[in-house]
């Protein structure tokens, strides 16, 4: 079993780190959103980590066997990867063109929900009261997020109650990829895995992209494209190097302000550059609603701390008593 480092200050930075940059790309795509379609980016997106991740790799001589891929067990759950990795960053994509980033941003914290339900229902694991907690706080937020334009989402059948089905559906296959991955990581490093991902994602999407676009980018917006390219390599090796400094559960927990950073940065971005963004107006409601999204989260995903904490203490307290 791998023993993180203990380091906790290099594991908060580090984590802070990625949430800092998962919070700034559905501002960033939603601007590239108006100039290129949601096929184009992900392509890119695709291609650029394919390279950066194999050019990695290939340096220090560990390019995934590709044999590995021939076993049926192996094939089966790398082709469930594939396709829950893919329709998650096309679906969320899509989904961006009908949502302001900042609702994308929370709904999408629904996705370690969902894989938490995955691996009670796959894996039967157990859900302990915290998590039960965690999640009825998270739901309740969502519900309190949308208090304006729930009964419109439900009623009436408009773009955004079609972005907002487009984002929990990504976030169900974000779901899937994770538990596939969690038993392909007995056959594969993250990073072979992640690299195989991004060369099928770019196998699949440069066919269906139309990249004349690239040639009227303005510079923001080649920086934005950039910047997107990067942000999942980056981030996704922040996030593991988290993982290696501190526990998986304080990380999540870290990773749920995302949405926090995603409306702060809406608002900074609405105004340096009102004509890219107009950030989305929210009221106490909404604001208490994204508040308890985060609180759900980082519950959900601190519980195990907790039990594994008072069973310590309970230790702790019998052997006192004994000697």
């Amino acid at each position: 079993m791998h023993q993180t480092t203990g380091n906790s200050l290099i594991g908060l930075l580090l984590a802070l780190t990625t949430a800092v940059l998962w919070g700034m790309l559905p501002i960033a795509l939603k601007i590239l959103l108006d100039v290129m379609s949601a096929n184009t980016i992900t392509a890119i997106r695709f291609l650029a980590a394919a390279v950066i991740v194999g050019l990695w790799l290939m340096a220090r001589g560990k390019l995934p066997a590709l044999k590995l891929l021939l076993t049926g067990r192996v094939a089966k759950l790398m082709l469930i990867a594939s396709v829950g990795l893919l329709s998650n960053y096309i679906m969320y994509l899509s989904g961006l063109n009908y949502l302001s980033a900042e609702t994308g941003q929370v709904v999408i914290q629904l996705a370690p929900f969902l894989m938490m339900l995955g691996g009670i229902i796959i894996f039967k694991e157990k859900l302990l009261l915290w998590q039960k907690i965690g999640a009825f706080t998270l739901l309740g937020g969502l519900l309190l997020f949308f208090n304006e334009r729930l009964l419109d989402l439900i009623l009436q059948a408009g773009s955004e109650t079609f972005g907002v089905l487009l984002v929990i559906a990504a976030g169900i296959t974000w779901a899937a990829y994770a538990l596939a991955q969690k038993q392909l990581l007995v056959h594969y490093s993250s990073k072979q895995i992640m690299y195989l991902l991004y060369v099928a994602g770019t196998i699949c999407f440069i066919p269906v992209s139309d990249f004349t676009p690239l040639l009227n980018l303005s510079y923001l917006q080649w920086g934005l494209l950039v910047f997107c390219c990067l942000n999942t390599v980056v981030a996704y090796g922040a996030f593991a190097e988290a993982l290696h400094h501190w526990e998986a559960s304080k990380v999540s927990a870290v990773l749920a302000v995302t949405p926090l950073f995603t409306i702060l940065f809406a608002n900074l971005t609405g105004w340096v550059f009102p004509d890219y963004l107009i950030p989305q107006q929210l009221n106490l409601w909404s604001w208490l609603g994204a508040l308890l999204v985060v609180t759900g989260s980082a519950l959900t995903a601190l519980a195990p701390q907790f039990v594994e904490y008072r069973a310590a203490r309970r230790v702790r307290k019998l052997q006192r008593d004994v000697f």
